[in-house]
């Protein structure tokens, strides 16, 4: 019996348990069906598998010719690291390459080698590769192909700018250009909220697009959107970094991390932008086609956290959690792919050898296919026990295979995940041929008897991202003009101090500068010198790099030119590019060491990456702080331009900046100085009457008793006037107004596009006025509607003034119904008057009662009439204002008048008691 019970709490437990992830295991369409039928159990395996190689021979001999043609992996990822570029022709060389894998594919397919086991040829069913990059934008290290293809800009200046066409603009540029390249599998956008950033470093920086969960996500979609217009549809899009590693201290590539939040605040912060980007319909173009999951801890899933809890990358039961979230549910029912991050990093790597532990790459890979992940990115990958990183892809392949043919449930398993991405790539092509996969026709700008443009395509949106996402960090706007009225004059020295930026297409190829030491000083004289105005000269232009202040400050005597040119200077411009290699540290030892040499000059500070490393005492030392975002060329010139005021900055921080008391959460809250616009939510077609006006009565609908208006408001806009996040609470109010006012009815409703609603039925008659506040914005237009008992009216607008100190107006008191009992002056009515003289009756009739039995008649007797004239005392000496008491009892009605008569009725009774006592 004991048995029986232990039986059913068991299975009670697993059915509470959350289920883990598992592939969609049912029927796959019949395309898909066919091809997977005609696999074999190493094909199948094959495709689960995101391979790296090393360099860019293909030959028969080579090793990635043997991983495709013997082992039909899935796919390659590219990568700069991997020397898979080459120098003079990355571009070019990439175009060709990728031709080369696929074709690779086709004839191992249509002209199979000889089964080494049978001698007869082998059978292969034809499958287009996955070829995938990270191409993230800002160049050198982000970027795998650093030149031929268009400089776009970091994620974090698309954000600063604010504006979703300039960003889908960039998207529409990077798949047009990939695309047309031959990668059908894209490894972005990062769409990890930097709610905190961390200015020691550590996060992902200007790789994000910010840290308001809200607006990662619509840039996210932006992007999206125009990766597949620019491809035509020809590219998988995986966002990263799924969960969201914002929250994180540290790389996931270095380290696995921990993000100490509950569930609920994930869902608010980190997951939200994903949901953006998977919870519409499956056919939207802002849908990605898969997730790739990082190697991160999240307690809001895994409880407490140790040491050996594992990333959820590697958690079937975390996994499961999240995907069974109605976001990310119906998504991944349609289709949608998990992706594991790279398996080949150190954190990987040492969070399986903790402990004394060996790393085995097959493990690796079979813990992360068993949570989840549908296609395996190995990276360079390399087991404790294999001598290179292709023994260990090798091993994981037969590993598989192995226990493909041992365990049915593995079999499975392999066969959903295969489903699932044969199901992806025939979304990318309409068949599997290599005419519809290889695809020239003479007319890609890549090939090499192409002739190349003069100019790159997609520079101007480059320009026009580095215009709008300027930001002048330090001072305020309203304060520059005072502490830098003018731009430098023609008769003043400048020296630039440059934090350079040098790095190599691959190992073997030359170190090029990606951002130079002269770089700033070369802008300037293009834009400003004899071939721009003769606004400078050159002599007086002065550049040195980070390198230089780091001799002068450690060995002065040996560096006196730099001091020289330090001492001579007007002004002194520094551009940074982020936190490594401690800039920051070394600026703020310059001011700390050397503040003679900055003395009555004019001291500006370029960030080209993340704004937000600097301390508040450093940024108080400079004149002016302009952020950028990225280092690429249009950025530099647009830094050049600011110096010499010929641009305004106008874009804004798309993340907090605690230096400068920048608050992400206060910027994108209501600005308190607008009129909330507010309107009919009418249908298309009839509108709201102008400010002011009366609409005919054709314009617009009338209204009358028991109709039911419904409203909308206009662009609530946020401090930097952009919408306010979807989800920011807004409170429709409907106040009756002249005597006896209030407010009638509240309705809180929440923005989407930054527009809220509400509906109000009319039930009274009289004067009504409906505002709208959305803290800290409190001030509307006003919509007035003088309802009568019979007939219809229209809707007036009022518009009210502006001030620019504008305080919280509170509202007033609630309108109550008529009292029946009290009037609106706080006077008893007739019926007050009767109740309260039955239960004084009453009362005094039930004491003398009950007295009775106790005492003699006489003394019951002047209880009763103590209690009776107290009673009656009390009423009429609150009920005639004798105790200034009206607006008490208005407000309380016949419960105030009842107390009061009880009041009176307790001291009457006390008076009683002391006439008894007195009398005998």
């Amino acid at each position: 019996m004991r048995l029986i019970r232990l039986f059913f709490l068991i299975l009670i437990l697993l059915s509470l348990a959350p289920a883990p992830v598992q592939a969609q295991t049912s029927t796959p369409p019949a395309a898909v069906r066919a091809v997977l039928d005609s696999m074999s159990p190493e094909e199948r395996v094959g495709q689960l598998f995101l391979v790296a190689f090393t360099g860019t021979d293909t030959g028969p001999e080579s090793q990635v010719y043997d991983l495709i043609a013997r082992h039909h992996v899935g796919g390659m990822i590219l990568a700069r690291e991997n020397d898979n570029f080459s120098e003079n022709d990355s571009a070019a060389g990439a175009y060709k390459m990728i031709q080369t894998l696929q074709q690779i594919e086709w004839d191992a397919s249509v002209n199979p080698a000889a089964d080494p086991a049978t001698g007869e040829p082998a059978r292969y069913s034809y499958v287009p590769l996955f070829i995938g990059i990270s191409q993230e934008g800002d160049g050198y290290p982000t970027d795998q192909i650093l030149s031929g293809l268009t400089p776009l800009p970091s994620q974090m200046a698309m954000g600063a700018t604010w504006d979703l066409e300039l960003t889908e603009e960039a998207g529409a540029v990077r798949g047009s250009e990939i695309s047309e390249l031959g990668f059908n599998l894209y490894l972005g956008p990062s769409l990890d909220a930097l709610e905190t950033p961390v200015a020691s470093g550590g996060d992902l920086g200007n790789r994000v697009f910010g840290g308001d969960p809200f607006w990662v996500g619509e840039m996210g979609q932006a992007y999206i959107r125009g990766l597949r217009g620019g491809s035509h549809g020809n590219l998988l899009v995986v966002a990263k970094h799924f969960p969201g590693t914002g929250g994180a201290d540290r790389l996931t590539q270095d380290e696995v991390s921990t993000v100490r939040k509950s569930l609920e605040q994930l869902k608010q912060v980190e997951l939200a932008p994903f949901f953006a980007v998977t919870g519409k319909a499956a056919e939207s173009n802002e849908v990605v086609d898969g997730l790739l999951v990082s190697h991160i801890r999240y307690q809001g899933f895994q409880g407490n956290i140790r040491a050996t809890t594992r990333p959820v990358s590697f958690d079937q039961q975390a996994l499961g959690q999240i995907l069974a979230l109605p976001e990310f549910s119906t998504w991944y029912s349609n289709g949608g792919l998990l992706v594991s991050d790279n398996l080949g990093t150190p954190a990987v790597h040492d969070f399986y050898a903790t402990g004394g532990g060996s790393f085995q790459a097959r493990i690796a890979a079979r813990d992360a296919f068993l949570a989840g992940n549908d296609l395996l990115y190995l990276g360079s990958i390399k087991s404790d026990d294999a001598p290179d990183s292709f023994t260990s892809v090798i091993r994981a392949l037969e590993f598989f295979a192995q226990k493909y043919r041992e365990d049915p449930a593995f079999a499975q398993r392999v066969d959903a995940s295969a489903a699932r991405i044969l199901a992806a790539k025939l979304r990318l092509y309409d068949g599997f041929s290599i005419n519809n996969v290889v695809i020239d026709d003479g007319s890609n700008p890549f090939l090499p008897e192409t002739e190349s443009p003069a100019e790159q395509p997609g520079s101007d949106i480059s320009f026009q991202i580095a215009r709008n996402a300027a930001t002048l960090v330090s001072p305020g706007q309203q304060d520059l003009a005072s502490v830098l009225p003018l731009p430098p004059q023609p008769g003043e020295r400048i020296v630039f101090i440059t934090d350079t930026v040098s790095a190599a297409q691959c190992s073997g190829c030359s170190i090029q500068p990606r951002l130079a030491f002269d770089a700033m000083q070369n802008a300037t004289l293009r834009l400003y010198g004899p071939q721009g105005g003769n606004q400078v000269e050159e002599f007086r232009l002065k550049s040195h790099s980070f390198e230089n202040v780091l001799a002068l400050l450690d060995a002065p005597d040996q560096n006196q030119f730099m001091e020289d040119d330090l001492d001579a200077a007007d002004w002194v411009v520094v551009s940074v590019t982020g936190f490594s290699n401690g800039q920051s540290a070394l600026i703020s030892r310059l001011l700390r060491e050397r503040p003679d040499l900055l003395l009555n000059k004019q001291l500006i500070l370029f960030s080209f990456g993340a704004p937000y490393y600097f301390d508040t005492t450093t940024i108080s030392r400079f004149t002016a702080y302009y952020a950028l975002y990225s280092k690429q060329p249009e950025f530099v010139d647009v830094a050049a331009r600011l110096l010499f005021q010929e641009l305004t900055p106008i874009g804004a921080s798309p993340v907090s900046i605690s230096a400068v008391d920048y608050d992400l959460i206060m910027v994108t809250s209501p600005n308190p100085i607008q009129i909330i616009p507010i309107f009919l939510d009418l249908p298309s077609g009839v509108n709201t009457p102008e400010p002011g006006g009366t609409p005919e009565p054709a314009a617009a609908p009338l209204f009358k008793i028991g109709d039911t208006i419904s409203l909308r408001t206009g662009i609530i806009l946020d401090h930097n006037g952009n919408p306010v996040p979807d989800g920011t609470v807004t409170q429709f109010s409907m106040l009756l107004t002249g005597e006896g006012g209030g407010v009638l009815q509240m309705v809180e409703s929440v923005t989407t596009g930054g527009v809220a609603r509400a509906a109000f039925g009319l039930d009274r008659p009289g004067l009504l006025e409906i505002r709208v506040t959305s803290e800290p914005a409190v001030i509307s237009e006003v919509l007035q509607l003088d309802v009568s008992q019979s007939g219809e009216v229209a809707v007036t607008v009022v518009v009210p003034e502006l001030t620019q100190s504008v305080e919280p107006t509170p509202l007033p008191p609630v309108a109550q119904e008529p009292d029946s009992f009290v009037t609106e002056e706080g006077y008893p009515r007739v019926s007050a008057w009767s109740l309260s003289m039955l239960f004084i009756l009453l009362g005094a009739g039930a004491l003398f009662v009950i007295a009775s039995r106790f005492l003699d008649g006489t003394g019951a007797l002047r209880l009763a009439l103590g209690m009776l004239l107290g009673g009656l005392a009390g009423y009429n000496l609150l009920a005639f204002g004798f105790f200034n008491l009206p607006g008490w009892l208005a407000d309380q009605g016949m419960a105030g008048v009842m107390t009061a008569t009880m009041i009176g009725q307790a001291l009457g009774l006390a008076g009683g008691w002391l006439w008894r006592r007195t009398a005998k």
